[in-house]
């Protein structure tokens, strides 16, 4: 059975029974069912406006058993390697009651997080945390919405034009999960488990920016996730006033050095930094700052790309940290620059015989297109996929004249 958002009961019981001591009152639109040792009151939660395409519905179950002493199970939270992408998985329980939750669902042109949900025998999913629509974060969102009983689905309500974000919107609508864009402030009980959101409170910023940021208590126990959230993401953060002390941080934007500012560091105060990378990735990450950073300040670093999956446990008091590779962290060797501001260059429309595929080519092969500068690199990587050479024109400035451009030079493709 899917399970929905927990959270303490206490008050709500309490105003309930001082208002049936007074005069007639409206029926209340809760139903109360006591039972030996729990108490379970459900709420009918007002429907929001919807913000975009997809309907917004969100109930709420509010309970609290007899007692909130009793120790809690292990807790597992797989930081799967999804290479050049992110996917994180929990996997808790209270009682007899599983929950799972995952947070962003890897790369849209591989199908790893379904095939790791499938070997940890998972049915059903809580909750999908969509960070940012960046297609390495919500890249196999429709696949699992296809082959999981998926409750419900959060997003920071930003929205792309590209082919997987439709996609995911439509796949969301049509298994009739339900949809919810978490706002500052919201902290919700799964289970055992607390989901405080921190950011962002609203979307002023780049993509990255407006990450949905989370801090997840379980016991004794924290974790942060800060999406691809950038210096600007964290400087928001910071001047919050938020609880941002963790015993885990996911580190910023795959470990770059546009993330994980030393103040950032430092409220977080992190005692296992892990990030999530593909092996030689063109982008060098982790980038060396950012290693030197973390080291220096004395927390342990993981990273996908040398040590695979890492899962922690933990059971609220203490927690392990479990490796699929006993890797060695270092500097990533990049070959391209994530922030460039040199005008665009042009390659002159002659064919070199090679093809360029549009849709797994990297930043730097990319720019070889004509009309294709270090700016439209980064906008069509964003938009991938692409069904066509055609279907360049929605990339910001292409238009038909500069298709025809595109094609003539020969070198662009989709295969081959």
């Amino acid at each position: 059975m899917i399970k929905k958002a927990f959270a303490s009961f206490y008050l709500l019981a309490g105003l309930l029974l001082f208002a049936g001591c007074g005069t007639e009152t409206a029926e209340p639109t809760s139903i109360i069912e006591d039972e030996a040792s729990t108490a379970e009151v459900e709420v009918e939660q007002v429907e929001k406006k919807p913000a975009k395409e997809v309907e917004k519905e969100v109930e709420e179950k509010v309970g609290v058993t007899a007692d909130k002493k009793v120790a809690l199970s292990k807790m597992s939270v797989h930081y799967i390697d999804v290479g050049q992408a992110d996917a994180t998985l929990l996997e808790f329980s209270d009682g007899d009651d599983a929950y799972s939750m995952l947070i962003d669902t890897g790369d849209w042109n591989s199908s790893e997080v379904v095939s790791y949900l499938h070997a940890q025998d998972i049915k059903d999913i809580d909750i999908i945390a969509i960070t940012h629509p960046h297609a390495d974060h919500i890249g196999q969102l429709s696949l699992i919405l296809n082959e999981f009983n998926v409750a419900e689905v959060w997003m920071n309500g930003e929205t792309t034009n590209s082919m997987v974000f439709s996609k995911a919107l439509e796949t969301i609508e049509e298994k009739g999960v339900d949809y919810y864009e978490p706002e500052v402030g919201d902290v919700f009980d799964i289970g055992p488990l607390e989901v405080a959101v921190l950011h962002p409170g609203n979307l002023s910023g780049g993509t990255n920016d407006n990450s949905i940021a989370m801090r997840l208590q379980y016991g004794g126990i924290s974790f942060l996730f800060t999406g691809d959230g950038e210096l600007q993401a964290e400087s928001d953060l910071l001047a919050s006033g938020a609880t941002l002390s963790a015993d885990i941080l996911h580190l910023g934007h795959h470990g770059s050095d546009t993330s994980t500012s030393s103040r950032f560091l430092e409220a977080v105060h992190p005692k296992v930094a892990i990030y999530s990378a593909g092996i030689d990735n063109s982008y060098g990450h982790p980038h060396a700052e950012v290693i030197n950073r973390v080291q220096t300040f004395g927390a342990e670093l993981y990273g996908t790309d040398v040590d695979g999956t890492i899962i922690v446990e933990t059971d609220g008091t203490t927690f392990n940290v479990l490796t699929q590779k006993d890797g060695t962290v270092s500097p990533g060797s990049s070959t391209e620059v994530e922030t460039k501001t040199e005008p665009e260059k042009e390659t002159p429309p002659v064919s070199t015989g090679s093809c360029v595929n549009i849709n797994t080519a990297s930043e730097a092969d990319i720019q070889g297109i004509m009309h294709i500068g270090p700016a439209r690199a980064k906008d069509l990587i964003q938009l991938r996929p692409f069904a066509s050479v055609n279907d360049l024109s929605r990339i910001k400035g292409i238009g038909p004249a500069r298709i025809d451009d595109i094609i003539a030079q020969g070198i662009a493709c989709t295969g081959g």
